[in-house]
C-alpha cells in the first residue's frame, strides 16, 4: 500500500514545483511570434557586424576570390537588414541598435529603438566576432588579412545559419519564414567557398 501511495505524491511533487511555462506578451491572433521577433532582433545586428567585416576589405589587395565574396556578402546583407527592420516595424517591435550607423537610414527615428544597453556580447550571439578579433582583423596585413577574414565570416555564416534555421523550426511569419530560407540558401553557399578558399 505504502508503493501504491508514493508513485501519485511523486507526481504531486514534482507538478508543485515545476517551473511555471514562459508566457508570450504577443497575442495568438497575430500573424507572427516571439521566435519571428528573436529572429528578425537578433539577425540585424548579427548581419550588421558581416557588413562591418566586409568594410574592412576596402582599400585592401585582396585576391579575386576573396573580392567577390565580400562583395556577395554586401550585396545580401545590407537589403535583408532593411527587411529585418521592416518586419520589426511591422510588428511594432524595438529596432536594436548595432555597430553601423546607416543600419536602419531610410526608415527614420520613430522612437522604437531598444534601450537595452550594450550590443549584445559575441558569446551570447552566434558566430559573432569579439572586439578583440575585429581589432586583430583590422590589424592584419596581406595573406593573414584575407585567411583571417575567411574563417571570422566562416563562423559568422555558420551562427547565422543556425539562427534562421531556427525561425523555420519555430516561426509563423511568412515573410520572415521565408527570409530565413534566402539566408539559408545563400550562407551556405558562400560557406561552400570560404571553405574551399580555405583549404
Amino acid at each position: 500500500m505504502k508503493r501504491a501511495l508514493l508513485v501519485p505524491l511523486l507526481l504531486l511533487a514534482a507538478a508543485c514545483g515545476s517551473e511555471p511555462e514562459a508566457t508570450s506578451k504577443i497575442p495568438e491572433s497575430e500573424p507572427f511570434n516571439d521566435a519571428d521577433v528573436a529572429f528578425a532582433t537578433d539577425m540585424v545586428p548579427h548581419h550588421a557586424q558581416a557588413l562591418s567585416m566586409v568594410d574592412l576589405t576596402v582599400g585592401r589587395d585582396l585576391s579575386p576570390d576573396v573580392a567577390a565574396v565580400a562583395e556577395q556578402v554586401r550585396a545580401a546583407q545590407a537589403p535583408e537588414i532593411e527587411q529585418l527592420v521592416d518586419l520589426l516595424e511591422a510588428w511594432e517591435q524595438p529596432i536594436p541598435e548595432t555597430s553601423r550607423d546607416h543600419v536602419n537610414a531610410g526608415h527614420g527615428d520613430h522612437g522604437k529603438h531598444a534601450d537595452a544597453g550594450p550590443l549584445p556580447e559575441h558569446e551570447e550571439m552566434r558566430g559573432m566576432a569579439s572586439a578583440d578579433e575585429l581589432a586583430a582583423l583590422e590589424s592584419a596585413r596581406g595573406k593573414d588579412f584575407e585567411q583571417m577574414w575567411l574563417e571570422l565570416m566562416a563562423a559568422h555564416h555558420d551562427g547565422a545559419v543556425e539562427m534562421a534555421q531556427e525561425e523555420l523550426d519555430s516561426g509563423e511569419d511568412p515573410a520572415a519564414l521565408a527570409l530565413a530560407e534566402s539566408i539559408i540558401e545563400a550562407q551556405e553557399a558562400e560557406l561552400e567557398q570560404i571553405e574551399a578558399m580555405l583549404g
